[in-house]
């Protein structure tokens, strides 16, 4: 096996994506003190989304798992997300 076809991520990789993790929660703390009108709450959540999507790639070791999985697991998560979306815009439009 080859350098290039590591199986998992190494020290130094989870000491960056969490130097990225910290920089990117300063990024949202400063972010919400600003006053950016309605973009405010789209680049908070893009920036929950970036930090959200390292974690799924990096900690719990998605990066390195087998593309079957990751194919079986996107299509669950966004049911389950239009799920509560609709459970919620629907208990909202009933009042």
């Amino acid at each position: 096996m080859s350098a290039e076809n590591k199986t998992e991520a190494g020290i130094g990789m989870y000491a960056l994506v969490w130097a990225a993790l910290m920089l990117l929660t300063a990024l949202t703390v400063a972010t919400a003190g600003m006053n950016l009108r309605k973009i405010t709450i789209i680049v908070c959540l893009g920036i929950a989304a970036l930090k959200s999507t390292l974690v799924l790639l990096y900690f719990m070791h998605l990066r390195y798992e087998n593309r079957t999985v990751i194919k079986l697991i996107i299509p669950i998560a966004i049911v389950t997300l239009a799920i509560f979306i609709g459970g919620t815009f629907s208990d909202v439009f009933t009042r």
